[in-house]
């Protein structure tokens, strides 16, 4: 019986096809000592001879009478080589990266902040995933259907990778404060995380992209409000004169009562403001000290002001008149008084 010439090859046009089963029975054609298999960049043919793998081929143009038949006579003992036509099944598995896939928390990770106790957080991002070891991948998740697509696969990634992320977020113990500064450091922390469970079903884990983590709006006016309150300082007295002063500026837009909002009003400004001086002041803010000009005379030469006591001008040396004058008051005493007698200073 002649044998027909069979060349196997899968041409992918998809961009999601994991795994291509060749159509031998839709082709009514079977492999032979003649046929010839074609595998293209990005892609492993996998030969499957009555449930078990037979061999594994990278790209290449390979002839299977040299490369295949051998294993097969092997495997089944079969003794009708090259003279009949046997059936077996060809899996094509696509090896490129798969990249940008979408992940997204759909309900909200619980996590215990050590400033604001338990609170609810969600994140965003994306992936990228490829096949790395075909054999595991089609015993563990492909099976024997015809086709494979990432459909199939990806919802239960996405499960593996925010089961992984919440691990991670509980035994880091970081802040929600410090969570959007350290994004880099969860996508290391997650991808070292999951690898092996990518690894167990013959994936690996190229890429993850952690692009937000954000906590609910209730936190996040808490934080605003922290901020605020960060330039006059992390105080309680602060914290309570800052929210009085709140206070007062609510009820004066409050219609309710003319009266009594026409007189916060009028305070509401003044309570604002002294609020905030007492905030500023007991920051550590010292209130300016008067300053107290010392009494003096001058020079009759040079007309410089010198001290009240002087007996030569400072700056030219001219001999002053000798003349007592109280320090507190500045006005003339006699020489030798013991009090002044305007003011009653002690001399």
């Amino acid at each position: 019986m002649a044998l027909f010439r069979l060349n196997i090859e899968w041409s992918d046009n998809s961009k999601n096809t994991l795994v291509y089963k060749y159509p031998f029975k839709k082709s009514g054609k079977e492999v032979n000592n003649r046929s010839t298999l074609t595998v293209r960049e990005s892609q492993v043919a996998i030969f499957v001879y009555k449930g078990q793998v037979a061999d594994v081929f990278g790209p290449g143009l390979y002839d299977l009478k040299t490369n295949i038949f051998p294993i097969l006579t092997k495997l089944a003992a079969w003794k009708y080589a090259f003279e009949t036509p046997i059936t077996l099944d060809v899996y094509f598995v696509n090896t490129k990266q798969f990249t940008d896939v979408k992940w997204g928390t759909q309900n909200p990770i619980m996590m215990r902040d050590p400033e604001f106790g338990v609170i609810r957080v969600r994140g965003f991002g994306a992936f990228a995933f490829k096949v790395d070891d075909p054999t595991v991948f089609l015993k563990e998740l492909f099976g024997t259907s015809s086709s494979f697509e990432t459909d199939d696969i990806v919802s239960y990634l996405k499960t593996m990778l925010i089961s992984a992320l919440t691990d991670s977020l509980g035994e880091s113990k970081v802040s929600a404060l410090d969570l959007a500064g350290n994004t880099l450091e969860f996508n290391e922390i997650v991808k070292r995380s999951i690898q092996d469970k990518f690894n167990a079903i013959g994936l690996k884990l190229t890429n993850l992209f952690i692009e937000n983590m954000s906590v609910p709006a209730e936190v996040e006016k808490a934080l605003d409000e922290r901020s605020k309150l960060g330039i006059l300082g992390d105080k309680t007295d602060v914290m309570m004169k800052v929210a009085a002063a709140e206070a007062m500026k609510d009820a004066a837009k409050n219609p309710g009562n003319p009266m009594a909002s026409a007189g916060v009003g009028l305070g509401a400004g003044v309570g604002l403001g002294q609020a905030f001086a007492e905030a500023f002041r007991s920051s550590g803010e010292k209130p300016a000290e008067k300053k107290v000009e010392k009494p003096s005379k001058t020079c009759p030469s040079c007309k410089a002001e010198v001290s009240l006591s002087a007996k030569f001008c400072s700056n030219c040396g001219e001999k002053l008149n000798v003349k007592a004058f109280c320090p507190n008051c500045g006005e003339e005493v006699s020489v030798g008084a013991k009090f002044c007698a305007s003011c009653g200073q002690k001399l």
